[in-house]
């Protein structure tokens, strides 16, 4: 009979951290963990075992390697900002923190494509294409922070993915270590590979199923021409109308973003942009040449005054333009305004669901008594309703994310999803027993053996277990409560 494998310990972990080379940053003091304990999911914490900060790919293969022989969890973390719970850790593992591989390694203006680690922020790709006039499409509103390997693992998006697509779309290759700690080289500097599209697999993947070490990002020339307008409507119903007439009439702009009322006076305490006294505000822009913009311009014009718009603005030159979007990337910074916590959802409908959806999110919070903001990518459907609580009273947290699971009930009810770009990390893990049948969860189970047979990487994320859908789902059929998740290993 085969003597059972002793379970891998704190001192061998740190051990193993310990023979990297060269030599690896480990942080392995309590108090200093405590840094690392959550990411912006700020619900849930979790003092890991140890943290490693590696400065290169080779570190990052042996690390993977070694904790992989071991049998230690790997929660990997990059600025931080993942609002999910995608980066927390388990009390048995190790984070690997990817902030020190932030070297943009080249920039090629003839194929149009920039390489870079995965510590890079976001924002810091179209820097460095700007002297050559490229950029990278996708921007989160935490872009100026946010690092490219999380933005890959998210499939993160931003206010211009209505036209130029989400993260999945802007990347060409990837270098990733899976759970057996094998360099992988996907995708590439073709327009195609062959074989299954494991590129798209790995964007959006949480984690699960391997490390980003290295990524080949497809970068845009600059439009000839942008245009940025702003419409007030007195109601959110005419302003969400408005954004299914303006794709009805065949246009395409590169962004269409909504804010209500309680945004636009939270932006207005906050940054006192002289914004409109509207109960909903859209927020359009459209690019390209200079005459189509023009006439894009135009049309788009029009149909916001059919739609019942009480005042459109178009900015006048690029101070104006960068002050719109001032209001909408600064307004989760300015929500901080409204009460002292929020809790942001991110769920996804069809775009002729969203007068009744919204509706429906403002009754929700009614019948809950809390106060819900909505400010969300509105061209592609993508919401994000932040439910207002606070944390020093009693009982308000938990109401707080038992009214987010209804609202991503309703956007699942409407032939919506239960995420756009925030991923479902441990937040939504009851949602995904909603969303999918027992045959498709047990289907990503299968794909995250493929590339991590023993469940290392970034356990207990994304991809709830079938035994715990069966609780929670007999609990939800029964008008019971259901639990407040726990972190389940794979």
């Amino acid at each position: 009979m085969n003597a059972v494998a002793r379970p891998a310990t704190r001192t061998d972990a740190l051990a193993a951290l310990a023979a990297v080379r060269p030599p690896v940053r480990v942080v392995a003091e309590r108090d200093e963990l405590a840094a690392f304990e959550m990411d912006a999911y700020i619900q849930r914490r979790q003092t890991p075992l140890a943290a490693v900060l590696p400065d290169t790919e080779e570190q990052v293969l042996q690390i993977v390697g070694s904790l992989g022989r071991l049998g230690v969890p790997i929660v990997t973390r990059g600025a931080g900002t993942g609002i999910s719970g995608g980066a927390t850790p388990t009390a048995d593992g190790v984070m690997l923190v990817l902030t020190r591989m932030r070297a943009i390694l080249s920039v090629d203006a003839a194929a149009r494509l920039a390489t870079v680690e995965p510590g890079v922020p976001n924002a810091q790709v179209t820097v460095a294409a700007e002297p050559v006039r490229l950029y990278f499409a996708p921007d989160p509103s935490s872009q100026v922070i946010s690092s490219i390997g999380g933005n890959v693992a998210e499939n993160a998006g931003g206010v211009h993915c209505l036209k130029y697509g989400l993260t999945v779309h802007n990347v060409a290759g990837l270098r990733v270590i899976d759970g057996d700690g094998d360099l992988l080289e996907v995708g590439g500097e073709g327009l195609d590979s062959p074989g299954y599209d494991i590129l798209a697999v790995m964007n959006g993947s949480e984690g699960n199923l391997g490390v980003v070490t290295r990524a080949t990002l497809r970068l845009l020339p600059r439009p000839e021409a942008t245009e940025t307008m702003l419409a007030a409507f007195d109601t959110t119903k005419a302003g969400a109308e408005a954004v299914s007439a303006i794709i009805g009439a065949g246009v395409i702009p590169a962004a269409i973003e909504m804010m209500d009322r309680v945004v636009i006076d939270a932006c207005e305490r906050y940054m006192a942009l002289g914004l409109p006294k509207a109960e909903a505000l859209l927020l359009v822009e459209v690019d390209g040449g200079a005459e189509e913009t023009a006439e894009t311009l135009a049309s788009v014009k029009a149909i916001l005054a059919s739609c019942g718009a009480t005042e459109v603005r178009v900015a006048k030159g690029e101070e104006e333009r960068a002050n719109l979007w001032k209001s909408r990337k600064g307004a989760f910074a300015a929500l901080a305004t409204v009460m002292p916590d929020y809790y942001t959802m991110d769920g996804t409908i069809p775009r002729r669901a969203l007068p009744e959806v919204l509706e429906s999110i403002y009754a929700l919070g009614r019948e809950y008594g809390m106060v819900i903001g909505n400010v969300f990518h509105a061209g592609d459907g993508n919401m994000h309703p932040c439910i207002f609580y606070d944390s020093a009273k009693a009982g308000d947290l938990e109401r707080s994310e038992e009214l987010g699971g209804k609202i991503l009930e309703l956007c699942i009810d409407h032939g919506g999803t239960i995420t756009g770009e925030h991923g479902v990390g441990i937040e939504k893990l009851k949602a995904m027993c909603l969303q999918f049948r027992d045959g498709e969860i047990a289907a990503f189970h299968d794909v995250k053996r493929a590339f991590d047979p023993e469940g290392i990487l970034n356990p207990g994320k994304a991809v709830p277990t079938l035994k715990r859908c069966a609780e929670w789902g007999g609990l939800h059929v029964h008008g019971g409560r259901m639990p407040r998740p726990d972190i389940p290993r794979f």
